[in-house]
């Protein structure tokens, strides 16, 4: 792992306090287009023409502190490009629960006239949590009406469950608490995908995942869960086989995302089931990183030197060796006689 990825991934998504409740929506659409003739082709599945640029930046805020007594359920799903994490939790008794969400999802397009396009995506997600539950069976009226006089009873145990995922790393995180009379835990997640691509073309990114748990469970069942998927996500295509994979084509719409292909020859995969009263710590971390460059010779390379300085796979490419006496002058031939005698 890189030394302090963990660091900026958090100064990234913004620093986080619990003091006040804030929530907070932003969107930033700046958009640049040049309507002229250009002899550069857009490339197949890009979103806007030659000799353009357009950047899109949604950033979303939430601090949270809440303490009730009674019944609660409460459900959390976040989604930026091919990151994605979910919450969810309920049950019966005392809550005191402080949270935060910080969510950023960065797509910036350059497509200049007569220099290599470029596709930069940036999506990042952080969700923090410390949360004391205590359970007990509870009687709450409702309104005016019947259920004044007839109060409704809520005898539901403690649950809660949460996942990430990261379809860029093919990277599954999961950590469950059920039929808990008492959770008291501390969780923080942070997923975050990186991918530039320049149509050289060049693949280049990562995909970095985080769980922190440090928790104590009583009378009730733990699970924890990782996934890693062994598929190469770099050189993935779209369906189509041709138009290069970027953020604007979801990996999960390419039948080989994470439900499919992980589980069939996983890298790594954790499955712990604790029951009764348990004290977890733990700390998972996984940053895949990848780069991929396919570069390829300008179409004609011999213009430049002629035949003998095209590159030696050119030369000897079949394709090609039809054309070697062309370039290298070895079919010429002088005549012995006119073709076409001149008429007199």
């Amino acid at each position: 792992m890189i030394k302090g990825i963990g660091e900026k991934i958090s100064a990234y998504c913004g620093r986080i306090g619990l003091e006040k409740s804030v929530l907070a929506v932003s969107f930033a659409l700046v958009l640049v287009s040049f309507i002229s003739g250009s002899m550069a082709a857009t490339p197949s599945g890009s979103l806007v023409g030659p000799g353009s640029y357009e950047e899109k930046n949604i950033s979303f805020n939430m601090e949270q502190s809440v303490q009730s007594n009674g019944y609660s359920m409460t459900y959390l799903y976040a989604k930026s490009g091919n990151v994605a994490i979910k919450n969810y939790a309920h049950g019966s008794g005392s809550l005191n629960s402080e949270s935060t969400l910080t969510y950023q999802q960065l797509n910036r397009q350059n497509h200049p006239l007569y220099t290599d396009y470029n596709d930069f995506n940036q999506n990042c997600i952080q969700f923090k949590e410390d949360v004391s539950m205590v359970y007990a069976p509870m009687r709450i009226t409702v309104g005016n009406g019947y259920f004044a006089a007839n109060p409704l009873d809520y005898n539901s145990l403690l649950k809660e469950k949460t996942w990430v995922k990261n379809y860029r790393a093919g990277t599954s995180m999961h950590h469950e608490v059920e039929y808990a009379h008492a959770l008291n835990k501390k969780l923080e997640i942070n997923a975050k995908e990186k991918f530039n691509y320049t149509y050289d073309p060049v693949w280049e990114g990562v995909g970095y995942t985080q769980m922190k748990i440090n928790e104590d469970v009583t009378d009730g069942k733990a699970h924890i869960g990782v996934l890693q998927s062994n598929t190469d996500y770099a050189g993935k295509l779209a369906k189509d086989g041709k138009t290069p994979l970027s953020d604007f084509t979801s990996l999960k719409g390419l039948g080989s995302g994470i439900l499919s292909s992980a589980w069939k020859n996983p890298s790594i995969e954790i499955d712990e089931d604790y029951w009764g009263t348990s004290h977890i710590e733990k700390n998972m971390t996984l940053e895949v990183p990848y780069y991929k460059k396919t570069s390829s010779d300008d179409w004609l390379p011999c213009c430049s030197g002629g035949y003998l300085t095209m590159p030696a796979s050119y030369i000897g490419d079949a394709k090609l060796k039809s054309a070697k006496g062309i370039f290298d002058c070895t079919c010429f031939k002088a005549p012995n006689q006119a073709q076409f005698p001149r008429v007199y």
